[in-house]
């Protein structure tokens, strides 16, 4: 006779059959991961913030034109929204991560022009 609950007579419990991510009670089930990537949402206004505060600077204290950097840190940017809806969407790690690091890379690239 064999139960489900783990007794001192050698049974074991079955084993969850899926991936990471959509096995119950792991560190970064769906639930996680959409909460993530609703707060790296956030990160992304933030940062889009910044980076159009970066280039006003840049635009007011030197020649006045942007370069291919603030160019690049605004691609960034949308990227990372582009990113964190699709995370959302569809929760996977690997876009929760290119959506955090999109987003602190847009206003460093701004900064680089």
């Amino acid at each position: 006779m064999t139960t489900d609950s783990s007794s001192s007579h050698g049974t074991t419990q079955p084993t969850p059959q899926g991936t990471p991510d959509t096995i119950p009670g792991t560190a970064l089930n769906s639930t996680n991961l959409r909460v993530l990537a609703g707060l790296g949402l956030l990160l992304v206004a933030v940062c889009t913030v910044a980076t159009m505060a970066v280039t006003l600077t840049d635009a007011i204290s030197d020649d006045g034109v942007g370069g291919a950097f603030v160019t690049a840190g605004f691609w960034a940017a949308g990227l990372a929204a582009l990113a964190g809806v699709a995370a959302l969407a569809v929760p996977r790690r690997t876009l929760v991560a290119a959506q955090y690091a999109l987003a602190v890379a847009a206003p460093l690239l701004a900064l680089m022009d």
